[in-house]
Parts: C-alpha cells; sequence; structure tokens
C-alpha cells in the first residue's frame, strides 16, 4: 500500500464503523510519520488509535533489516520476513480507514512536466511543458 493516502473523517468511523474516533485530531491527507486513524481490536471489541504507518515500529526492527524495508509488504511473502512474520503469526492485524489511498505513476511523472502559467486576463493556469 502507498503511504500516502486520505484518511477516514471521525464522522465517518462513527456513522459507517459505529467506532467512536479517537479524541485527536489528524490530517485529512496523510503521509509517512503523520498520525491517521487505525482500527484494531482491544479486549473482543473494535477500538479507533491513531497511528504512524511505517507497518514496524523502528525499535522492533530486527538489526540489519533496512527501516524503509516495512512500509510496503507482499501478501505471498509476508510470513517469512523478519520485519512482519512475527506479527502476522500472532494475529497483530489493523484496518487503516480511508476515502483514497494516492499511488504515484511514475511514468507519466517522467513523461509530463507542469508548470505555472499566466494568461491575458492574469489567471493562473498549468500547462505541459
Amino acid at each position: 500500500m502507498c503511504t500516502n493516502f486520505a484518511a477516514a473523517r471521525s464522522d465517518q468511523l462513527l456513522k459507517h464503523l459505529g467506532i467512536e474516533p479517537p479524541d485527536s485530531p489528524w490530517r485529512d491527507e496523510v503521509d509517512k510519520g503523520y498520525p491517521a486513524p487505525i482500527i484494531r481490536r482491544v479486549e473482543g471489541r473494535d477500538r479507533a488509535d491513531l497511528a504512524t504507518f511505517g507497518i514496524v515500529p523502528r525499535r522492533h526492527i530486527p538489526e540489519g533489516v533496512n527501516p524503509f524495508d516495512t512500509m510496503n509488504a507482499r501478501s505471498e511473502t509476508l510470513g517469512e520476513k523478519r520485519s512482519f512474520s512475527g506479527a502476522w503469526k500472532e494475529l497483530q492485524l489493523t484496518l487503516i480507514p480511508c476515502e483514497a489511498i494516492y499511488e504515484p505513476n511514475y511514468e507519466s511523472r517522467k513523461a509530463v512536466r507542469w508548470r505555472d502559467r499566466r494568461d491575458r486576463s492574469g489567471a493562473l493556469s498549468q500547462a505541459r511543458r
């Protein structure tokens, strides 16, 4: 999953999932390092808490594993990788409620560059170079 997404709003958590939102505020658009709501099961009940995206907290990353390797996991190797296998086998799972996931398209970034251009009226528009 990409680490940039539009987090669910507090009213959506209550309306659609029946879960009280966390007390602390969060940004509408979330990226690595920013807190966002997660849903997890605690003592048999679903609960919303704020957490930062990174899958494995840095303090729990095994020695010799690149911290950036813990940003994404592949379902076919999840139970084998040292970064994830312990949590996977213990069923330490969470749900990240969001409205949208922003996935970069690297091919189009290379092909299209954008710059600002003002038209005759002085209005700002975007144009391809």
